[in-house]
């Protein structure tokens, strides 16, 4: 099967190259499809030097947020399962394997990681972003009756044929909770695998704030009571 990595980036001039780095380590990305989401810190000038033929790479003029840039790669992709990639360095590339293995066995659709599952956030000193997670997994299990554990995390993997018939709205970080309630809406379970986890500070470069916290309390209500797509 054909794998497809989708990378937005915004600013993420301290970790793009060696997060590609990390991902062509892996041997297992067919198609590597990075879209600059009009990054002004050195980002762009860094992915123009790594043009080469390998790269399949998007710039957009104007910040519009991940939820666009995601929405404008799934244009792009050719792949038959799809790894949505942060461009810092939280996540570790070398749980792809362990992530496409639900669907390439065919035991699932939509797969999410966990941080959960191998501990990563148990070790994490309890925080405003720590309670939001613990927030967004339980109204998602609440309001959906699912059984996850970790709902905001960043590695969603999908069958291509079925979140590219999601019709997707999200302008920013609001696809986790809009493509989770879709998902969920269209009877897909979804299948967590143990991810590792490094977590950065707000002084590091972390983009969530709280209001994307509380945004994303609305998707899912939203989606569970008042829009049917």
């Amino acid at each position: 099967m054909k794998i497809s990595v989708l990378i937005p980036v915004y600013n993420e001039a301290k970790t793009i190259s060696e997060l590609l780095r990390r991902v062509s380590l892996t041997t297992i990305a067919n198609e590597v499809i990075v879209i600059d989401d009009g990054s002004t810190d050195g980002t762009k000038e860094i992915l123009k030097s790594l043009e080469d033929g390998k790269l399949k790479i998007i710039y957009k003029e104007n910040n519009a947020g991940k939820g666009s840039v995601i929405r404008e790669g799934l244009k792009h992709v050719t792949g038959d399962i799809v790894i949505i990639q942060d461009a810092d360095l939280e996540y570790d590339p070398r749980d792809y394997q362990a992530l496409i293995e639900p669907i390439v066995s065919g035991k699932a659709d939509v797969v999410y990681g966990s941080r959960w599952l191998n501990q990563g956030l148990k070790k994490i000193p309890l925080n405003w972003f720590k309670l939001g997670r613990y927030l967004l997994t339980f109204l998602t299990n609440l309001l959906y009756k699912t059984k996850i554990t970790d709902e905001p995390c960043g590695y969603k993997v999908f069958k291509s044929e079925v979140i590219s018939n999601i019709p997707l709205e999200c302008k920013r970080f609001e696809f986790c909770p809009e493509i989770t309630a879709k998902v969920c809406r269209l009877g897909y379970e979804i299948y967590e695998v143990p991810v590792t986890y490094i977590p950065r500070s707000v002084k590091e470069g972390k983009k969530v704030s709280y209001r994307d916290g509380l945004e994303a309390v609305v998707t899912l209500i939203k989606y569970r009571f008042w829009k049917n797509r």
